[in-house]
């Protein structure tokens, strides 16, 4: 229980600072620190007398917290239950915004909201009461990024398995994401505070905030902050893949297990591999509730076609940048036997509306089969976790590749026309697409290597990573940002060694500096666009330059590691 509760608070703290939080934090700033006097409903002159209420923060939040929380695990069930639109929780919080921003710019207005409740006794009436509708209000529209903590949420609330460790889960991912939220709008009411104009200027702040309110509830109902979100890179990538990534994270977030015997089989995919691989028949498509540019489909039905099944959700930005290249290989390929699926997978319960679906499928231009998954039965049936996510299934009904994420479109397509060509000899396949990749790129150097079992990133191989002695062989091809092994080689948690004489690691790289981590006694032969290196290596885990230029630079390197020598790790400057 306290792992989970660790994951959910770390998962929140990432979210919170990414760029999906940006379109609330203006609301966030003012709410801190904007109603810290009243104004005369009368006059419309601010009686800035008393420091803004220092509480109205923390009840922000808690609104936030509460909302967010309730919404995300009981608001779909309580929804079906009262047979109620999935969106209305979501509009609800955006009316709201508008009546509170309504109320900051006119005063007369906020007199009307309040008069319902001047029954209630109040000893000392401060705007800090509305805080907490506020955060309530917030905590309804808020859609914060997709990943493996809130795709665990997801799936417990839709499907109603909502026990202590999702409950557990939610809170701590609520709370780890409010964290930020609450920082920002403790500096609103710090600015409030302490800026002589602040203080002088109450009504004028007041005004802003309702526009700034107002602006959020429209540019909601109109995706803008998606387009805000899209045009921002994701300067939080390499953390949240560090923590999705991670073992531990992933055992303990099946939260009850979703192996089955259809699925048992998808482990031995590895993610983005850059050949093809055989991870068992795939499994069947079940529990959609609806169909959007189809009848109903079953994949034994496909059988002689090439199927590609995209997990999406027509919120989430990462899918937004993917949706464009499934597009066009809809396009390019259908008439070739390729056959698109668009499994739409909710992540909150405005999702699950058709009409929303459906609207968003004619906007981006999705002519192929959708597959409404609203209680994500065929989502739990892939033992899937992230959005968006690839499947590439051959005309024999066996998974032959899979990719989480965005990214890799080459890849990708370079394996639909090498399926589609093993399952007609001989077709007449057009141009690659050869669509710009528009994934944010989040630096210009590779990320630190990991090369032990547990740590490892960006293995380039199409053989199982996992502690033991294994032999390799460098694939045919090899994405940047990747390394590859060849030879025989003993991997341990933290390191690797070779068995025999030597064995070879190739590195595709981006940087202006590369250095190894090594350790033990003998040598690393680093041969790079025809110059070779020779290090000596002796004595404990050191760092070891390999490469240095005076700009970044994109390169390729093979080192050939002596018997005796541990490799722990490539890092890069």
């Amino acid at each position: 229980m306290l792992t989970l509760a660790l994951i959910g608070l770390i998962g929140g703290l990432v979210t919170g600072i990414s760029p999906c939080i940006l379109p609330v934090l203006p609301v966030i700033f003012f709410s801190g620190g904007t109603q810290s006097a009243r104004t005369d409903t009368g006059s419309g002159v601010a009686l800035a007398t008393k420091p803004a209420s220092r509480s109205r923060p923390y009840l922000v939040i808690a609104g936030l917290v509460v909302s967010f929380s309730l919404v995300t695990l009981f608001g779909s069930l309580l929804l079906s239950v009262l047979n109620l639109p999935q969106d209305v929780l979501r509009y609800a919080g955006i009316v709201v915004l508008v009546l509170i921003g309504v109320g900051l710019i006119v005063p007369r207005f906020e007199q009307l909201l309040e008069k319902p409740f001047t029954w209630i006794p109040q000893r000392n009436p401060d705007a800090s009461r509305g805080g907490f509708t506020l955060g309530l209000a917030l905590g309804a529209v808020y859609v914060p990024c997709a990943g493996p903590v809130l795709a665990a949420i997801t799936v417990a609330g839709s499907t109603g398995r909502i026990g202590t460790e999702t409950v557990v889960l939610t809170l701590t991912f609520a709370v780890g994401a409010a964290i930020p939220l609450l920082i920002f709008a403790l500096a609103g009411r710090r600015v409030a505070e302490r800026v002589q104009a602040f203080r002088k200027r109450q009504r004028g702040i007041r005004i802003t905030a309702g526009v700034v309110m107002i602006a959020l509830a429209i540019g909601l109902v109109f995706n803008l902050p998606q387009l805000l979100q899209r045009a921002i890179p994701d300067y939080t990538a390499s953390l949240q893949d560090k923590v999705n990534n991670s073992e531990q994270v992933k055992r303990a977030l099946n939260l009850g297990g979703l192996v089955n015997d259809q699925n048992k089989d998808l482990d031995k995919c590895s993610d983005g591999a850059p050949e093809l691989e055989s991870c068992g028949t795939a499994p069947d498509l079940t529990g959609i509730q609806q169909w959007v540019n189809s009848q109903p489909l079953e994949l034994k039905g496909l059988q002689g076609k090439v199927v590609m099944i995209d997990f999406w959700a027509y919120s989430c930005i990462n899918c937004q940048r993917s949706i464009p290249h499934i597009v066009a290989w809809d396009k390019a390929y259908r008439d070739a036997g390729l056959q698109v699926i668009g499994v739409h997978s909710p992540e909150y319960a405005f999702e699950k509306e058709p009409a929303n679906v459906e609207a968003a499928a004619k906007n981006f231009g999705i002519t192929y089969p959708v597959a409404l998954d609203n209680n994500l039965g065929t989502w739990t049936n892939y033992r899937n976790r992230y959005w968006p996510a690839h499947y590439l299934i051959d005309a024999s009904g066996t998974v032959r590749h899979i990719k989480f994420g965005e990214g890799d479109y080459k890849v990708t397509e370079k394996l639909i026309r090498q399926l589609l060509n093993d399952a007609k000899p001989g077709v007449q396949l057009p141009a690659a697409t050869e669509l710009q990749d528009d994934t944010p790129v989040v630096a210009d150097i590779t990320r630190e290597t990991y090369l032990g079992s547990t740590k490892r990133v960006n293995f380039a191989g199409t053989e199982e990573y996992t502690s033991g002695e294994k032999s390799f062989q460098f694939p045919e091809n090899q994405a940047t940002d990747s390394f590859a092994l060849d030879g025989t080689w003993k991997l341990d948690t933290q390191s690797i060694t070779p068995t025999g004489e030597s064995g070879r690691i190739k590195l595709n790289y981006r940087a202006k500096e590369v250095r190894m981590v090594l350790s033990g006694k003998g040598t690393v032969t680093i041969q790079d666009y025809g110059k070779t290196t020779t290090i000596q290596v002796d004595g404990t885990p050191n760092s070891y330059q390999l490469i240095s230029t005076p700009t970044i630079q994109g390169g390729s390197l093979t080192a050939t590691v002596s018997s005796g020598v541990q490799a722990f790790s490539f890092t890069f400057g």
